[in-house]
């Protein structure tokens, strides 16, 4: 399935029914009086947290929700029918953003609750009959109310996937054969930048604990500017309990890429500086013994944290890496 983690849609309530303007009529009862049932209130928009989703391409090709008209009132003091509502289902974690005039965004609401509803534009009321409007001074109303108007409003929803550990680094740092090696997940892996176009998730699992680890794509320099996959991806990051920093061990600029990623973390802001964050230096198997101890330490000294060393073609060090994840993601959830 495709990944779309963004999605502008126009949505509109629907508008309630007229109320009924009749008066009795019967053979014997020649004044039997207003007799105008009130307008079908109109159909609400829902959106609604769902399970077994993990993207907006639901959004890719109809944009466009009308909820239903609510029926006319009737004659008989009979009411219109309620409008039908529409349901529109999200994945857990995605943003309700409202789009004004200009473009601006206002947040709604955020979505983080299995089941979760939220009446996000309620219908019309329905208008009411001349029934309604009697009275011991107004006994024959020939007024009767048209329904009120449904609710028109453009939003944007934005998915930021709920993850306990995001992996952040550079493009082809290794960070879906790590994902690959921990969990049962399948992203695409080639020897070249970019190859991860979309945020990957796996379910790892390690001894007795379980969590979910998402692959973020590459970053690069400017990216919380939204320069090459952006900012929008640094948003998936926001809501995990630890960062694993992935360091290409076998690139001689591995302090230079460490400290870019940070810059960008730091900058995108958001609370994710903040976060605990693990650094691993891969690849290496690819290194000699004095090579690996060099890198190290000059990764060490940059980042003033232990690092951690694996190989995610050759399944080294992932399982030390996982436990230590493990123990990362528990101590996040206490906070």
């Amino acid at each position: 399935m495709r990944f779309l983690d963004q999605a502008k849609i126009y949505i509109q309530s629907g508008n309630g029914g007229a109320g009924a303007l009749s008066f009795r009529r019967e053979k014997f009862i020649p004044m039997g009086g207003p007799d105008g049932g009130e307008g079908g209130r109109g159909g609400d928009v829902v959106i609604e947290c769902t399970d077994g989703l993990n993207t907006l391409i639901d959004y890719r090709f109809q944009q466009h929700f009308k909820a239903g008209t609510g029926g006319h009132g009737m004659g008989k003091n009979r009411s219109g029918r309620a409008g039908a509502d529409v349901v529109l289902k999200v994945p857990n974690g995605t943003e309700i953003h409202e789009l004004d005039i200009d473009g601006n965004e206002s947040r709604i609401a955020d979505m983080l609750t299995l089941g979760q509803r939220l009446v996000i534009a309620e219908g019309g009321h329905g208008g009411h009959g001349n029934a309604w409007f009697k009275s011991s001074t107004n006994r024959a109303p020939r007024r009767a109310d048209p329904g009120g108007p449904g609710i028109e409003m453009t939003l944007m929803l934005r998915l930021k996937l709920v993850a306990d550990v995001g992996l952040v680094g550079l493009p082809n740092a290794g960070k879906s054969t790590l994902l690959a090696a921990s969990s049962a997940a399948k992203p695409k892996i080639a020897d070249y930048p970019f190859t991860t176009l979309n945020p990957q998730l796996g379910v790892v699992r390690i001894g007795d604990r379980e969590f979910v680890m998402a692959d973020l794509p590459g970053l690069i320099e400017g990216a919380h500017e939204g320069a090459g996959l952006g900012d929008r991806f640094l948003g998936h990051a926001e809501r995990c309990r630890a960062i694993l920093h992935i360091v290409d061990g076998t690139d001689e600029n591995l302090v230079k890429n460490y400290r870019l990623i940070r810059k960008e973390v730091k900058a995108y802001g958001q609370g994710l500086a903040e976060k605990t964050e693990i650094v691993a230096l891969n690849k290496i198997d690819a290194l000699s013994p004095a090579e690996l101890k060099t890198r190290k330490d000059k990764l060490a000294k940059a980042c003033k944290k232990q690092v951690h060393l694996l190989s995610g073609a050759t399944g080294k060090g992932v399982r030390e890496l996982l436990a230590k994840l493990a123990r990362a993601v528990d101590r996040g959830a206490d906070d």
